[in-house]
């Protein structure tokens, strides 16, 4: 497996952080690096994505900073560009995984049907995210779709939280969660990074305490 994708299997937990503003990005990388998680998804819904991810690889290189909601190849480029170590999309386009896998960027493309998981499997990879991960049909489903394609890993994301993510953490086809309940945006924004840190030490104690 890539190198990088077995640091986030470590870690276990990954940050799904949605930033309205760069300025939060250097307090946000603190809060996770002091709560013990050295990792985020850096979504590309937002104007200030691109700046955060420059910000967040300089200021914490020891962090593992990915993009997330990648839609277009262009959006690798400037995400790479900026210090983005592996890429993250919402569904799978053929487009965007043959050109990251041809770069050799670490991408995982969002699924949730066995023909994507096929898709995938064609194109190289090894991990999945699976997403929705809760609304379109949780655990079950993952293991349902692990039976069949018993070499591939997934990254569920959506609808996880410090309730559920135990169970999914503890299914062995499970690289990690991506999940976004310790930096809620609403936290972000009321400058709340201490909050933060706590609940990213809770998270971290889940992982240890699932995985050992």
């Amino acid at each position: 497996m890539n190198e990088v994708l077995e640091k986030i299997q470590k870690i276990g937990i990954v940050p799904v952080v949605v930033l309205n503003d760069a300025k939060d990005a250097e307090p946000l990388a603190k809060a996770l690096c002091n709560g013990g998680l050295p990792c985020a998804e850096v979504t590309f819904r937002t104007d200030a994505a691109e700046e955060s991810i420059r910000i967040m690889s300089e200021k914490y290189p020891e962090m593992l900073i990915g993009a997330g909601t990648v839609l277009t190849t262009e959006q690798v480029d400037r995400a790479v560009a900026a210090g983005a170590k592996f890429i993250v999309s919402p569904g799978l386009n053929p487009k965007i995984v043959k050109y990251c896998v041809e770069k050799n960027i670490p991408i995982t493309p969002g699924i949730c049907t066995p023909s994507e998981a096929e898709q995938a499997i064609e194109n190289g990879l090894e991990v999945v995210k699976f997403f929705p991960a809760e609304p379109a049909g949780g655990l079950k489903m993952i293991k349902a779709m692990a039976a069949p394609y018993t070499g591939l890993k997934f990254m569920p994301t959506g609808g996880i939280n410090a309730t559920n993510v135990k169970e999914y953490l503890a299914y062995d086809k499970i690289l990690a969660c991506g999940g976004s309940w310790m930096v809620k945006g609403s936290l972000v924004e009321a400058g709340e990074f201490d909050k933060i840190e706590a609940m990213t030490k809770e998270a971290v104690e889940i992982v240890k305490e699932v995985r050992g």
